[in-house]
C-alpha cells in the first residue's frame, strides 16, 4: 500500500547537492515526488512509496550527501498525490 510523507530538512542542505542526492535515492528506492529549496534555507520533500522504501529513503535524508549537515528532519504524513517519478523543483 502506497504512503506519502512530507519532509522538511534543515541544516546545511542548500548548495551541497541535497536535492540531487534525494532524486538519486528516490530512484534507488522507487519513491516518487519532488524536492524543493525553500527561502528559509531548508529543503522540502514530498515522497510517496511503500512503507519499507519510504523508511529507507527517510534514513538517507537523515544522512544526506557528504557535504551536507542535517540538523533537523520534520516528517508529516500527507495524502497520496500519485506523482510520476521524482523531480527537482
Amino acid at each position: 500500500m502506497k504512503k506519502a510523507i512530507s519532509i522538511r530538512v534543515r541544516g546545511r542542505v542548500q548548495g551541497v547537492g541535497f536535492r540531487y542526492f534525494t532524486r538519486s535515492k528516490a530512484n534507488e528506492f522507487a519513491i516518487s515526488g519532488f524536492a524543493s529549496n525553500m527561502s528559509d534555507g531548508s529543503v522540502y520533500i514530498e515522497a510517496e512509496g511503500n512503507k519499507e522504501n519510504l523508511e529507507a529513503f527517510l534514513e538517507s535524508c537523515r544522512k544526506g550527501p557528504a557535504s551536507s549537515l542535517v540538523t533537523q528532519l520534520d516528517v508529516v504524513s500527507i495524502p497520496v498525490c500519485n506523482y510520476n517519478g521524482f523531480e527537482i523543483r
